[in-house]
């Protein structure tokens, strides 16, 4: 009958639930008459496993309730998920939704309307009874009721479907079926219509849960057998006893106690309709013959005895029994006449001032109560809000008024020494926009964004809104562009870092193994590379090269070289790629006659040599060297060296380290350069 939208309460702060009655309803009065009826039932029950109802009111044709959010699910959107539920979760289920209904029964208030539809879990696992739609007081529920049934058919109760008196124990009823529905994963009962249904409450018995779900205690079926007998008087006598049978059926002693019997009255019944096997024509013959053979009794006849008239006694109890309950009707409505309460419409007072709305609940002859809200930042002795309203009332009723404290005081405490950002999120969370704080700067030895003053002081007090906050704050000092350590020796970038006023933490120099940089040579530093900004003070960590790794293959390749023409000079250019070196110059030679040229490579398990020869541009030769190349001069097998004539003799190979020629890869012209280390052992 409703559309529910999640809401914001822009005074308070908080999330809200808002029922709105839909529009094709707002003039049918049966449906206006429910709405209002579910707000006066729930807004008279507080109880943490009720939805609390906030406010209520009506603006033009638009019907509305106020009332508590919930973050969670519904226990219907549970059963979907999970069902069969743990037998612990839903006896705690059970338990809450026993205690919400003991509350609402002790206000005598009937909800008419358990369902998983309608119970709410929080977050918490806190279950949240609502919809309070088709509730009535328990005085009226008790009167049969004629026309149409409202409810939910596969859990309303018998007399719920016949149309009589649904009192409390049609809530436990309807609770029965809910555990069933939990334990089980089905509904007890199921038909092709709702007429069907409401037929199976009323004839059929319902299908054991320990034959459904075995893992179900007895203790728990007995339970959800006696909530859902047919006749009221079987179940439960309240939720309250319902409630108590739960919180103990889970113990170690009664979970295998016996099956519960209920007294069946048509046992005891010898006039109840009996299935008896029909009387066979040789069983009449049989007994016409047995009764001749017994001997002739002697026939008199007995005259009937006289008929009393013993009806005209109890006639004249009744009539008397009626003319007593028509004077004590009479007299009961003179005496409520007598004792008519006066009513009233409860007036709004919200965003007034306290006293100018005591004053104008006085004049409605209404009495109020007066409670304060520390947290509202409304101004002091303004009513944020009241409850109830927009309803009409007794005459002396009190009206509970929710005042506002004023705006709370803030004690300031010492920031002094703590960082920045922390300070901020502190004093967001007293309620402080970072709009009123104000930052200045002053560069001292205390790291960056250090709060060195502070104004208002320690102990001050002032309204979070009329905040003014000023911060002192260390800054940071002057940055440099950090230089290049990579390929320094270690005693080099030491120094280097001494004169740059920079600092190397304890176990800030660690070592590797590398084909690519020369022993005692930095590798890497961080956290610091090359060009980024650092201060003064800060640390930095070197990688020193440890040599060259242990499968790391140093071999010798002789090469033989050939001028163009003899006895003239020939340029040679030999180009090194192996797993020291891409594409490196290794040295150039200018020959005069065949001769042979020894150049060092070293090879990984993954990275060959190759060596190219050039004279002036041209490529003359190229020679490869592999890892098993290695392996094999390593072992004694001798690796065939090129050759450019048959009158060349290459020289024996050796396993001497790699020592290019130039340590920049430039490469040097003419005859010898000087030899940089490599990246073997020295």
């Amino acid at each position: 009958m409703a559309l529910v939208y999640k809401g914001h309460d822009l005074l308070l702060n908080r999330k809200v639930a808002v029922k709105v009655l839909r529009s094709q309803y707002v003039h049918d009065e049966e449906f206006i008459r429910r709405f209002r009826r579910e707000a006066q039932s729930a807004a008279s029950l507080s109880h943490p496993n009720v939805v609390s109802i906030y406010d209520v009111g009506q603006e033009e044709d638009v019907h509305y309730i106020v009332m508590e959010y919930i973050e969670g699910t519904t226990l219907n959107d549970l059963i979907k998920e999970r069902a069969p539920l743990q037998v612990e979760d839903a006896v705690h289920y059970a338990s809450q939704i026993a205690d919400a209904l003991d509350h609402a029964h002790h206000n005598e208030i009937i909800h008419r309307d358990i369902k998983p539809h309608n119970i709410l879990i929080g977050k918490n696992g806190r279950v949240k009874v609502t919809d309070f739609g088709i509730a009535r007081a328990a005085t009226s529920s008790t009167i049969t009721q004629t026309g149409s049934v409202v409810g939910s058919v596969h859990y309303f109760s018998p007399e719920h479907a016949k149309g009589t008196n649904t009192g409390e124990k049609s809530d436990l009823y309807s609770l029965g079926i809910v555990m069933y529905q939990m334990l089980t994963a089905r509904l007890p009962f199921l038909g092709e219509s709702p007429i069907s249904v409401a037929l199976k409450h009323l004839q059929e018995d319902v299908e054991e849960p320990r034959k459904v779900n075995p893992l179900i205690p007895q203790s728990v079926e007995n339970i959800i057998l006696k909530a859902m007998r047919k006749k009221p008087e079987e179940r439960y006598q309240s939720a309250k006893q319902m409630m108590a049978d739960l919180d103990t059926c889970l113990n170690p002693d009664r979970r295998n106690e016996a099956k519960v019997a209920f007294w069946d009255a048509d046992g005891m019944d010898e006039e109840r309709t009996l299935v008896m096997p029909a009387i066979r024509a040789d069983q009449l013959s049989a007994k016409f013959d047995d009764d001749e053979d017994e001997p002739e009794k002697p026939a008199w006849r007995e005259e009937p005895a006289p008929k009393k008239k013993g009806w005209v006694k109890p006639v004249v109890w009744i009539v008397i029994l009626l003319i007593v309950l028509g004077f004590m009707w009479y007299l009961v409505g003179y005496v409520k006449s007598m004792f008519a309460v006066e009513t009233v419409e409860v007036p709004d007072v919200v965003n007034m001032t306290l006293t100018d709305a005591q004053a104008k609940l006085t004049a409605a002859k209404l009495g109020y109560t007066v409670e304060i809200d520390a947290e509202s930042k409304a101004p002091k002795d303004q009513v944020i809000r009241q409850n109830p309203s927009g309803m009409r009332m007794n005459v002396g009723t009190k009206v509970t008024l929710y005042v506002s404290k004023g705006a709370p005081k803030i004690k300031m405490e010492s920031y002094i020494g703590q960082q920045l950002k922390d300070a901020k999120l502190k004093l967001q969370a007293l309620g402080i926009n970072e709009t009123q704080i104000t930052i200045t700067q002053e560069t001292t030895d205390d790291p960056p964004d250090t709060i060195l003053k502070q104004t208002p002081l320690v102990g001050e007090e002032f309204e979070a809104e009329k905040a003014a906050i000023t911060f002192t704050v260390s800054k940071a000092k002057e940055t440099f562009k950090m230089p290049d350590l990579v390929g320094l020796t270690e005693a080099e970038a030491k120094t280097q870092i001494t004169k740059l006023n920079l600092k190397i933490p304890a176990n800030g120099i660690t070592r590797e193994r590398s084909y690519k940089v020369a022993k005692g040579k930095v590798i890497k530093q961080f956290p610091y590379d090359k060009n980024t900004d650092v201060s003064v003070g800060s640390e930095i960590s070197l990688i020193i090269s440890d040599g060259l790794p242990e499968d790391a293959g140093q071999m010798t390749v002789t090469i033989p070289v050939k001028p163009t023409v003899e006895g003239k000079d020939s340029e040679f250019k030999i180009i090194v790629s192996d797993a020291q070196y891409e594409n490196f110059e290794y040295k150039t030679e200018k020959v005069t006659k065949p001769q042979n040229l020894d150049v060092k490579v070293i090879v990984s398990p993954d990275k060959k040599a190759v060596i190219l020869i050039k004279e002036g541009d041209n490529l003359v030769n190229s020679i490869t060297r592999t890892y098993q190349d290695y392996l094999d001069q390593k072992n004694g097998k001798v690796s065939p060296s090129p050759s450019v004539s048959p009158s060349a003799s290459p020289k024996q190979q050796n396993t001497g380290p790699a020592i290019p020629v130039g340590g920049n890869g430039n490469g040097q012209a003419g005859g010898a350069a000087s030899k940089p280390p490599s990246g073997g052992t020295n």
